[in-house]
């Protein structure tokens, strides 16, 4: 088997896993992918056109990829590979980037208001289009680098949800790749000749706080090169008891039986005996 086939087949499955854990596609869904044409989003699209043919149910993807007017910008090789897929898709385009730089010196961080002004466009377009789901691109790594970057600078413990229904109500975002490893995807992508269209916004900012995260992570890995997955893990394995919210501590308390239920533990009649080598005061031993 080549490398192409098995990375394809071990992501895909994880991306169906997923899907299936955190029930993403549901019958009659119209989803629309983002496509930024950078390797995560050609993967998920790709992946998700396998998937989708073999439900038991009816799904329909849209592809729809977002002109930025970047200096360079180049999305003929984008544009044939779409319409190679043979599936639906548009290409919009706004002039975003000079919006950003124009605000924004180079010392900002560039990809908040990029994103804001991004998803503005997409959700219009969703709405056009008459998705119900916008499908995004953001895959194990990022998940674990928001945690970190949540932690140490915002005070929150917030990593990236599989799914979340937008503020307005609108529509609901999906993560397929939220288990994903980036390397599998990274090493996929040229086996698969994604046209990767590169970024002159975010990529090009040298130093940004989520770079010091991933460097972290790295440094990890030297130690423990499990790192990834066991942080992955914890975020499935919350314990809401040992934490200090105590708003998450009275949901808690307050939960289903049948949510994660703790075992009843009988009280142990025997403990084991300490003699005091010491004894000041008045101490009294009771029988």
């Amino acid at each position: 088997m080549s490398d192409a086939v098995r990375l394809e087949k071990q992501l895909y499955r994880t991306v169906k896993e997923a899907c299936e854990t955190y029930e993403l596609l549901r019958p009659d869904d119209r989803i629309m992918v983002a496509m930024s044409g950078g390797k995560d989003s050609y993967t998920l699209f790709h992946l998700l056109t396998k998937l989708v043919p073999r439900l038991p149910f009816k799904v329909e993807l849209v592809a729809v990829h977002l002109d930025q007017v970047q200096p360079g910008y180049n999305g003929d090789g984008l544009r044939a590979w779409l319409e190679k897929t043979g599936w639906p898709f548009e290409i919009l385009r706004e002039d975003t980037y000079s919006v950003v730089t124009e605000h924004l010196d180079n010392k900002s961080t560039y990809c908040s208001l990029c994103s804001r002004l991004r998803r503005g466009i997409l959700y219009t377009a969703a709405e056009r289009l008459g998705c119900n789901k916008l499908a995004l691109g953001h895959h194990r790594d990022d998940s674990l680098e928001t945690f970190l970057l949540n932690l140490f600078y915002s005070g929150k413990l917030q990593a990236m949800p599989a799914s979340y229904r937008t503020d307005d109500g609108r529509f609901e975002v999906i993560r397929p790749l939220i288990d994903c490893a980036e390397k599998d995807i990274a090493a996929l992508a040229p086996e698969l000749g994604f046209p990767i269209i590169p970024c002159n916004l975010c990529g090009s900012q040298d130093g940004l706080k989520r770079d010091a995260m991933t460097a972290l992570i790295g440094e990890l890995e030297k130690q423990n090169p499990y790192v990834r997955s066991v942080m992955a893990t914890a975020l499935k394995n919350v314990r809401p008891s040992h934490l200090l919210d105590r708003d998450v501590a009275r949901a808690w308390a307050e939960r289903a039986p049948e949510i994660r239920p703790m075992a009843e533990v009988a009280p142990r009649k025997e403990h084991a005996a300490a003699q005091p080598v010491f004894s000041g005061g008045k101490l009294r031993v009771v029988e």
